[in-house]
């Protein structure tokens, strides 16, 4: 009898869901499912690095420094735009997206595949914005951990993206003088 009671529970959250991702959806393809699933993972991936800066033993900061926060700001900007954005991680990508075209200087524009799984990995895999917030709580949970190593793997990305500012920089200055 319980099974029977669960069951009817069930399908009654099952429908009450479906009903709220059809009006939100608002005739817009929406993969809410996907959304809380990529959610759920943010949530259990956060736990597990917790759990391990937690069994470390390490002291954690009682706030972070400036200098950890804009070294980290400049190592997740990097980072995220490398593996949402540029040509050389395509691969990584290719599984969950379709190529559309080049966007800027050694970017790629892609669109998430359609199908129900791979759209929002794709969407996650092509949005340095979404990609960043992985990429900090990685980074932020790398300093804990390993605090030398992270921050010289920070610094190589913070250096890439002065270097990257400065190649644009001058494209833009050579372009500029020769009237391009």
């Amino acid at each position: 009898m319980a099974a029977i009671a669960d069951n009817g529970i069930a399908r009654r959250v099952h429908g009450a869901l479906r009903r709220t991702g059809r009006a939100y959806e608002a005739g817009h393809d929406r993969p809410l499912g996907g959304y809380l699933a990529a959610m759920a993972g943010f949530a259990a991936y956060t736990a597990v690095w917790t759990t391990v800066v937690r069994r470390s033993g390490r002291p954690v900061p009682e706030r972070p420094e400036p200098w950890d926060v804009a070294l980290t700001s400049v190592a997740t900007f990097r980072l995220s735009r490398l593996l949402s954005k540029a040509a050389v991680t395509s691969p990584l990508r290719a599984p969950f997206t379709r190529y559309v075209g080049p966007q800027g200087p050694a970017e790629l524009q892609e669109e998430a595949q359609p199908e129900q799984g791979k759209h929002t990995v794709g969407e996650l895999a092509t949005c340095p914005f979404c990609m960043s917030v992985w990429v900090a709580s990685t980074l932020t949970a790398g300093q804990l951990l390993w605090p030398r190593a992270t921050r010289t793997a920070m610094g190589t990305l913070a250096a890439l993206a002065g270097a990257d500012t400065l190649q644009l920089a001058y494209g833009a200055l050579m372009d500029k003088t020769t009237g391009d």
